[in-house]
């Protein structure tokens, strides 16, 4: 518990709670909680599953059956990635979940593992509370993040035996095409060294641009796993549903350890994601066409009102640069200036990690009339913050 820092998140809800108990409308696109419902036809088939007792019992922790061949089939018609249902596919309780705990059941302390920096918490803490040694690579704009992998393993004793990774990448936006892909592979299978993809915003593309999944890579199930989630392709965030597939070993370490520690996901919400996989995609594509008008709402708003941005292809954020005129105060004390100022609430990017905290993060949560609203704040406090 004290390797683990107090969650920077934490200093700035509060903030954001304290001005809303006084009555102040703050504009939450602070944390990435998608505010969408999940399409009708999944509810309907949850409520169908729901009514049914046999459903109501202990599940597998894996997942049933039915489920892991509906993510196997879903790659296959996906990536043209072929995975056994019975040795590469595990279904976990969101990605967060699967990652965590794959990453507790495959470190052990002295363990070193590379993480991006910034990224997602969990990426660093999942090593942290695995006992492991983190070594930071900067994932920064105008540097080469595979020179800095690659400096980062020359300097680094013992080897590196794990790289988590997240493409597209929250908070930064950042994606990468297969050749990028095909080098992390390349390079990891040299040295032996096992590769995590987080891939929950697989789908969340804009621009033409197609998130590459790392198993297209040959030879990637030698050292590699991927985790997809359902929070944001199908809108699920509150279902806790997710899956990882790849590397069988990676894969029955997580079958293992989520054995011991938990009883899978209500079985209901497991048969809800089978119809999210097999059915009509159509509902995919009508949340990232609404995620896709809020980027260019908040993007072209932030740019009239003097604040620089660059539209991101990926996620469902925008990582933003402090302007200079207020750079000296760092991310915290800046995301506290614009709930008090322009009442809008944004996440540090400090919080993301050490090389953050010169940014904030803006979450698609709200609709494109608040995201208006909130940009009608930051004009005003633009034009009289000092």
């Amino acid at each position: 518990m004290k390797r683990l820092p107090p969650y920077v998140f934490a200093v700035v809800n509060e903030l954001k709670m304290e001005a809303r108990r006084r009555g102040e409308d703050i504009i939450d696109l602070g944390m990435g909680n998608p505010d969408l419902p999940t399409p009708p036809h999944v509810v309907e088939k949850l409520v169908e599953a729901a009514r049914k007792g046999t459903n109501h019992r202990y599940s597998a922790s894996k997942g049933i059956t039915r489920l892991r061949h509906a993510i196997c089939a879903w790659y296959e018609r996906r990536y043209g990635v072929t995975l056994d249902p019975d040795t590469e596919a595990v279904a976990t309780i969101g990605a967060k979940e699967g990652l965590s705990h794959l990453v507790l059941a495959t470190i052990s302390p002295g363990d070193v593992v590379l993480v991006p920096s910034p990224t997602y918490p969990i990426h660093p803490y999942s090593v942290v509370i695995a006992g492991g040694d983190l070594r930071s690579v900067p994932l920064l704009p105008g540097r080469d993040f595979f020179e800095d992998l690659l400096t980062a393993f020359r300097q680094t004793w013992p080897q590196p035996k794990m790289l988590i990774i997240s493409f597209p990448q929250n908070p930064t936006g950042m994606v990468v095409d297969m050749e990028f892909m095909q080098k992390i592979v390349d390079f990891c299978r040299k040295h032996e060294i096992w590769i995590i993809h987080d891939f929950a915003y697989a789908d969340l593309t804009f621009d033409d641009y197609v998130a590459p999944s790392i198993l297209q890579v040959p030879g990637a199930k030698d050292i590699a796993v991927e985790l997809f989630s359902m929070s944001k392709s199908y809108s699920m965030a509150g279902w806790r549903l997710g899956y990882c597939v790849g590397n069988p070993e990676l894969i029955n370490a997580l079958t293992r350890i989520k054995s011991y520690l938990d009883y899978g996901v209500f079985q209901p919400i497991q048969i809800a994601g089978i119809i999210a996989l097999n059915e009509d995609q159509a509902c995919v594509k009508e949340i990232v066409d609404v995620y896709k008008a809020r980027r260019d709402t908040l993007v072209n708003g932030l740019n009239r009102v003097g604040w620089d941005v660059e539209s991101p292809k990926g996620t469902m954020f925008l990582w933003a640069k402090i302007p200079e005129r207020w750079a000296h105060l760092g991310s915290v004390e800046f995301a506290k200036l614009l709930i008090n100022e322009a009442k809008v609430a944004v996440s540090p990017g400090l919080g993301f990690g050490e090389y953050g905290d010169e940014y904030v993060r803006f979450a698609l949560v709200e609709n494109e009339q608040r995201i208006n609203q909130a940009i009608r704040g930051l004009r005003r406090f633009f034009q009289n913050g000092d």
